[in-house]
């Protein structure tokens, strides 16, 4: 079983890259790329982001071995949800946008206001129905 770190290495000298040379692209320390690629520290999917974007490959590459681009999963088909047309679409694509330009804390921060909010929603909904 090859570990995330090995497949880091694999991928960074196929390009021909330093560790000097992903740490410019990244923003990330050096000696953070070598704990990486030495099994030593296991990165998150934010960071797997940062080395996906310095090696310029898309991120399914850190999991997937086989040569052609993988099969696409196809979701059920439940009809159009939030998001997927109109004025919901264009919002959506405006979220999208702004967390891309967040970093960790605030995003935890976001996703915890998110949670309370929906749990809220599912309160009043509930209440509502037994009524």
């Amino acid at each position: 079983m090859v570990t995330i770190g090995e497949r880091v290495k694999a991928l960074r000298e196929h390009k021909s890259l330093s560790q000097g040379a992903i740490e410019r692209r990244s923003g990330l320390p050096r000696c953070y790329i070598s704990r990486v690629e030495n099994g030593h520290t296991t990165p998150s999917l934010e960071t797997l982001n940062k080395l996906a974007r310095a090696l310029q490959i898309p991120m399914y590459q850190f999991f997937y071995r086989g040569s052609e681009t993988p099969p696409s999963i196809k979701l059920a088909d439940t009809g159009y949800g939030w998001g997927s047309l109109g004025k919901d679409a264009r919002t959506f694509g405006r979220f999208r946008r702004l967390l891309r330009s967040m970093e960790g804390e605030d995003i935890e921060l976001l996703m915890c206001m998110a949670e309370k909010l929906s749990r809220k929603k599912k309160l009043r909904t509930i209440v509502s129905r037994q009524n």
